[in-house]
């Protein structure tokens, strides 16, 4: 399993009315602002815990929905074709120079969940404004993406089938996100912007999002009783989604100067746990097949590592050290076997095998839902 890290989806924003903006030529266009307005407000008062109606009536509301995730879920896929309607039709006359001006008034706010900065917390979230509705279909995805994250991980206890497609989705969404919405929204940025506007970063969760959703399938591999080689494998392939995400997290750094320690802690204790998995399964493996000497190498090299890895943060410290554990048992009963038993060189650091990976898990692609309504506008 990975470690808890929810903090992408802590994102908080600020009211925007749209149709005190954008002045609309007829009552369709007028009541479609409105409608949009409406739907993001209520999503503004989900995330930014300012909305107190009860857990029956927000169940009711939802359609009998449980799940707080479910329900912003809803939400959100309510708000964003609507939202990416108004950013189709507007791009059709932002050519206008009175029009133009009139974006400028929107004052798009949104925080950063990612943000790690020593000024940003003094008086509660700092508010990154962009004026361009490219800005908020940005943020408004990766809330999604992060969301829908959260809800993968919440339904794991019960489905892992359903909790690695949701992952997946999610890896979709940020895919997306970093190809088709965040590239174009790069020349209009100034140079302080919230790293969840930079097409890396969104890369970065794409890729967290799939180790995730392979740890989830490894779960399930594992309960149905395959084999060590194989699972040694699947864990180094997180082992490599995870590497992957740190090359690319070093771009990010490079356009933002503040970024969440935490992230960067989460993605290289996230690395070393299933590193540490993958050395077990493989001892496992070569202990199977009359290699004892090699397996005790292995843990002995596995858990020397460990010790220089173990997170800061006490949950994950927890799940780490129960890591160990079990390893340093599975050591102390090889290395009995092979002292009494066997009695196999045990070989050097240098002359153990090289961890394989295996990647078994793609994105579902995000397609957004089209909701193609013309929006008529006084020019």
């Amino acid at each position: 399993m990975m470690l808890p890290f929810r903090d992408p989806s802590k994102l908080r924003t600020k009211k925007v009315v749209f149709e005190d903006i954008y002045p609309a030529r007829d009552s369709g266009t007028l009541e479609q602002l409105k409608e949009l307005s409406s739907k993001r407000r209520v999503i503004e008062e989900s995330i930014n815990q300012s909305n107190f109606i009860t857990e029956a009536i927000a169940r009711e509301i939802s359609g009998g929905l449980t799940s707080h995730c479910e329900q912003d879920i809803k939400k959100l896929e309510q708000y964003l074709p609507l939202l990416e309607n108004l950013v189709h039709n507007v791009g059709l006359v932002v050519e206008n120079p009175q029009f133009a001006r009139l974006t400028l008034d929107l004052k798009i706010q949104w925080s950063s969940a990612l943000t790690s900065s020593p000024f940003f917390n003094l008086m509660g979230p700092k508010f990154f404004q962009i004026n361009n509705l490219h800005f908020d279909l940005g943020m408004t995805l990766f809330l999604y993406g992060a969301i829908l994250r959260d809800w993968a991980s919440e339904v794991m206890s019960t489905d892992l089938v359903q909790s690695a497609t949701i992952f997946r989705k999610a890896a979709g969404v940020y895919l997306y996100l970093s190809n088709e919405v965040l590239r174009s929204l790069q020349p209009a940025l100034s140079s302080e912007r919230p790293p969840e506007a930079t097409p890396s970063l969104s890369n970065v969760l794409s890729l967290i999002c799939l180790a995730e959703a392979q740890a989830v399938t490894i779960r399930k591999a594992e309960e149905k009783g395959n084999t060590g080689g194989l699972l040694a494998k699947l864990h180094y392939g997180v082992v490599q989604f995870l590497d992957d995400a740190t090359v690319v997290l070093q771009s990010t750094i490079e356009e933002c100067k503040y970024i969440s320690i935490r992230l960067v802690e989460f993605i290289s204790s996230c690395r070393a746990l299933h590193e540490l998995k993958s050395c077990k399964y493989l001892a496992e493996g070569l202990k199977s097949d009359g290699h004892i000497g090699i397996a005790v190498g292995v843990l002995q090299h596995a858990l020397s590592n460990a010790q220089k890895n173990i997170p800061g943060e006490e949950s994950w410290k927890l799940v780490f050290k129960q890591e160990i554990d079990n390893l340093t048992g599975l050591l102390r009963k090889y290395e009995h076997e092979n002292e009494f038993v066997w009695r196999e060189k045990i070989p050097d650091p240098d002359e153990l095998p090289v961890l394989e990976g295996k990647k078994i898990v793609g994105v579902i692609p995000y397609n957004p839902q089209k909701w193609e309504r013309e929006l008529v506008f006084k020019i």
